[in-house]
C-alpha cells in the first residue's frame, strides 16, 4: 500500500487480511440469496420457510459477533479472525450437502456465526494496528471488502447457477479457508494486545460499569442505523420489481444483476471515502452528514426511481450514503473502550443492533400491505435521522490513541 508510507508492514498485512476476510465473508453469506429460488424449488419450501432460513443466519451473526469479540480478547485478534473464517467457509461448503430443511438451517446458523465473528475480530485488529490519524481510512478500506464480495457473489452465481447448480456454487465457498491459512502465518497480533495485562476478570463489569453510558448509546446508535439499513436492503429487490400501482418501482431492470452492481459500486466508494472524511473532519460530523443524506436519498429512490436513468443515478447515491457510514463502527467503537475489553464491547454494541434489525423486514412487510412498499421503505429510512441525533451524544474520538 504505497499510499501510507508511514504505516508499518504488519499494519498493512492486518488490513489486507481483514479486508480479504470481510470480502470473502460477504461472498459466502450472499451466495445463499442468489441460490434461494433454486433451493426453494428443489426442497418444495414456502416463502415464509425460506425467510426463516435467511433470518436464522442474521440472528446467528449477532450471536457470533458477541462470542468472537469475547474470544478475540482472550486468545488474540488474529487467532479469533482465523477461526471465524474457517467456520463460515466450511459451513458454506457444508450447505452443498444438505438434503433436509434442518440441515439447511444448521449450516446457515454456522455461516452466520462466522460472519458476525469475522467483523468483530477484523475491525479490532485493524483499529489496533493502524495509527490514529489513518484509522478511519483503514477501517473504510476494510469495510469496502463487503461491496467487492457482493459483486463476487453475483458474478459467481451468474456463471455457475444455471450451468452447475446451487450445490456447486456453495462448494466454491470453502475457498476462504485458504485465506485463513495465510492470515495465521503472516499477520502478527497487535502490539497493544500483546503488551496488555493478562485478563483475569470478566469484561462485563467494565462494559456495564464505568462505560455503561457509552455502551447504551453505542448500542442504540447501532440499532437505529441497522434497522434502517436492513429494512431498506432486505426489501429493495421486491420494491424494484413490484408494479408502480402497488407502490413499487416497476422496473424490469431487476431481472439482471444491474441493481446489485449499482448499489455495491456506490457502497464501495462510500466505505472508502467515509474513512477519509471522518479522519479529516471528525467521526461525528462525517456520520451526521451521511445519516442526513441517507434519510433523503432513500425516500427519493422510493418515490422517483421509475426509469432506468433515475434508478442508476439515485441508486448509486443510495449505495453511497446508506452504506458508507459503516466504517464508523470499526473505528469509533474501538476508540471508546480500552484494549482489555475492546473486542467484547465492540462485538456487543454492534450486534445488539443486528438483533434489533431483525424487526425491520417484518415491520416493513406488514406496513407495505396497507401503505405500499415504497412508503414503508421511505418511513424506515427515518431511523437514519435517529442515528444523526444519537451520534452527538457520544464523544468525538478522531485522532485518539488507543489505550
Amino acid at each position: 500500500m504505497p499510499f501510507f508510507p508511514d504505516v508499518d508492514r504488519n499494519a498493512k498485512r492486518a488490513l489486507l487480511a481483514a479486508q480479504a476476510g470481510w470480502m470473502l465473508d460477504a461472498m459466502d453469506f450472499l451466495l445463499f440469496t442468489f441460490a434461494l429460488r433454486p433451493i426453494q424449488k428443489e426442497f418444495g419450501l414456502a416463502d415464509a420457510t425460506m425467510g426463516l432460513v435467511g433470518s436464522v443466519a442474521l440472528v446467528a451473526s449477532a450471536i457470533g459477533g458477541g462470542l468472537f469479540g469475547r474470544l478475540a480478547d482472550r486468545i488474540g485478534r488474529v487467532r479469533a479472525l482465523t477461526i471465524s473464517i474457517l467456520v463460515y467457509s466450511i459451513a458454506t461448503a457444508g450447505l452443498a450437502t444438505s438434503s433436509a430443511l434442518w440441515q439447511l438451517i444448521a449450516w446457515r446458523v454456522l455461516v452466520g456465526l462466522g460472519m458476525g465473528g469475522e467483523w468483530s475480530c477484523g475491525s479490532v485488529l485493524v483499529a489496533e494496528t493502524w495509527p490514529a490519524e489513518h484509522r478511519g481510512k483503514a477501517i473504510g478500506i476494510m469495510q469496502s471488502g463487503w461491496a467487492i464480495g457482493a459483486l463476487l457473489a453475483a458474478g459467481l452465481s451468474a456463471l455457475m447457477l444455471q450451468r452447475l447448480g446451487w450445490r456447486a456454487l456453495f462448494v466454491v465457498g470453502v475457498l476462504p479457508a485458504i485465506a485463513a491459512f495465510f492470515i495465521r502465518r503472516t499477520v502478527e497480533e497487535p502490539a497493544i494486545w500483546r503488551e496488555r495485562e493478562p485478563q483475569r476478570r470478566s469484561p462485563w463489569p467494565i462494559i456495564f460499569g464505568p462505560f455503561l453510558h457509552r455502551t447504551i448509546l453505542a448500542s442504540l446508535l447501532a440499532s437505529s442505523v441497522l434497522v434502517a439499513f436492513w429494512g431498506v436492503i432486505t426489501w429493495l429487490p421486491s420494491f424494484l420489481a413490484t408494479p408502480v400501482a402497488k407502490g413499487g418501482a416497476g422496473l424490469t431492470l431487476t431481472k439482471s444483476a444491474a441493481w446489485i452492481m449499482v448499489l455495491q459500486v456506490g457502497a464501495f466508494f462510500g466505505y472508502v471515502t467515509f474513512g477519509w472524511i471522518a479522519d479529516r473532519i471528525g467521526r461525528r460530523p462525517a456520520f451526521f452528514i451521511f445519516m442526513i443524506a441517507a434519510s433523503a436519498v432513500v425516500p427519493l429512490f422510493a418515490f422517483y426511481a421509475r426509469t432506468p436513468a433515475t434508478f442508476l443515478s439515485i441508486g448509486f447515491l443510495v449505495g453511497y450514503f446508506a452504506h458508507g457510514y459503516f466504517s464508523l463502527f470499526g473505528a469509533m467503537l474501538a476508540e471508546l473502550y480500552p484494549t482489555e475489553v475492546r473486542g467484547t464491547a465492540q462485538g456487543f454494541c454492534y450486534n445488539v443492533g443486528r438483533l434489533a434489525s431483525a424487526i425491520a423486514p417484518i415491520a416493513i412487510g406488514a406496513s407495505a400491505a396497507k401503505h405500499g412498499l415504497g412508503t414503508a421503505i421511505a418511513a424506515d429510512s427515518l431511523f437514519f435521522l435517529v442515528g444523526a441525533v444519537l451520534i452527538w451524544l457520544l464523544p468525538e474520538t478522531r485522532g485518539q490513541e488507543l489505550a
